[in-house]
């Protein structure tokens, strides 16, 4: 999830919106324009019922940034640091530089989202009871009853449940939603061993995904599920949620294996030492034909008088048109020094591997006092991990541009 854009910081943590978000946001606000609201408010408008519609998916939205936000400050709390919040298309994630230390941090910092949602649904509910006073409902039609709200109240009546629903669907003690990480943080607590913990809530996470396949299966060919209805979109959508948790679930037990596979060695370990350095006043085309095309190396250190400046990589100089090589230095193009995630040889290879993935690169420059010592590559990580495993372990390695965060439905 390395797309994107970023909207703003709050509280010293930096809030992105992945692109993927405006499906999601487009298909709320189609559903309540085009289905939800007219049945309400058959009188309406349709200007006013896609007014109220984007409002709606706005504080949806919003109420899911408070859910993440709080999880982010408990961490922060709790000694966890979590630097970026980014809301996509399933919903929100805070990204943790690393798991919580105790089974008591894991408790607190993912039982406080579903209590901030849960908080936020009373809340509305109460706010829409205080602006329209009691409500007589018709058992035999009780749409007639929302007819009688006006927008702000409709507004209110439907972010009230729908945070409830938040709250309820985190609270299912599958990993990595809130509930499975509060049953590993109980099972850690019970066991002491983390591990186990984590492969005990994985299992179940997995567990109700497949659940949630079956039932969207379900849907998709005309059976009716408690709560979700039926229908082929509705159907698909459900499956794809389940698809997607299960995935989380598997590779957030095997990110843990391999974090432990990694804890204790230092880059220095690990890391390439030899290695090509340039200058930045070379020319692209020197960059290219001596450097790039006969090595297989594909980011070079960029060094003025032996102190580490930048770094420039494959991605730089496709950027720059071939009939503008002569013309550009490496300066130019690299990024300078100041905007590289950097390791030290003595750092953890389990936080190397944890900042190649956080920013979707796939190597470091290993730095010691303002100098060079050695690259940390995506791939020396995976050889290592296969060298101690005796197999292949890059399926265990988070993707470029993952994190240590959780999804948040």
């Amino acid at each position: 999830m390395g797309r994107g854009f970023r909207i703003g910081r709050v509280a010293g943590i930096d809030v992105r919106v992945d692109w993927s978000l405006l499906i999601i946001f487009f298909l709320i606000t189609l559903s309540l324009a085009g289905g939800v609201f007219p049945s309400w408010h058959p009188q309406w408008s349709p200007g006013l019922a896609w007014l109220t519609a984007f409002a709606a998916a706005l504080l949806f939205f919003t109420s899911v940034f408070l859910h993440e936000l709080s999880h982010a400050l408990v961490g922060r709390a709790q000694g966890i640091a979590v630097k970026r919040i980014t809301l996509f298309i399933f919903g929100g994630m805070a990204e943790m530089e690393h798991e919580p230390h105790t089974w008591r941090a894991e408790l607190w910092m993912s039982i406080v989202g579903p209590i901030v949602s849960l908080v936020l649904g009373v809340f509305f509910l109460m706010l829409a009871g205080l602006m329209v006073g009691p409500i007589e409902v018709d058992a035999a039609n009780p749409q007639q009853a929302f007819a009688q709200l006006d927008p702000i109240a409709t507004l209110l009546m439907w972010l009230g449940p729908i945070n409830i629903f938040l709250a309820a669907f985190n609270l299912v003690p599958g990993f990595p939603l809130d509930g499975g990480r509060v049953l590993r943080a109980v099972l850690w607590g019970i066991t002491g061993d983390l591990r186990r913990a984590t492969q005990w809530a994985s299992r179940l996470g997995q567990a109700f995904a497949w659940v949630l396949i079956i039932m969207g299966f379900g849907m998709m060919f005309g059976l009716r599920m408690p709560i979700f209805g039926t229908g082929l979109v509705s159907g698909m959508w459900l499956a794809f949620i389940g698809w997607f948790l299960h995935n989380a679930a598997l590779v957030s037990y095997r990110q843990l294996l391999v974090r432990e596979s990694l804890e204790n060695i230092p880059v220095s370990r690990l890391m390439q030492t030899r290695f090509v350095a340039v200058e930045p006043d070379m020319r692209l085309h020197t960059l290219v034909e001596e450097h790039l095309m006969p090595s297989g190396q594909r980011a070079f250190p960029v060094l003025n008088n032996d102190r580490f400046v930048g770094i420039v990589c494959l991605q730089d100089v496709r950027k720059v048109k071939q009939d503008a090589w002569s013309g550009t230095t490496v300066g130019d193009i690299m990024t300078p020094a100041e905007a590289v995630a950097q390791v030290a040889p003595d750092d953890d290879a389990a936080d190397a591997m944890s900042t190649l993935s956080q920013r979707g690169v796939n190597q470091l420059p290993v730095i010691d006092h303002g100098k060079v010592r050695g690259l940390i590559r995506r791939e020396d990580v995976l050889t290592w991990l296969a060298l101690r495993s005796g197999e292949d372990m890059g399926g265990m390695l988070p993707p470029t541009g993952a994190s240590g965060g959780k999804p948040v439905r």
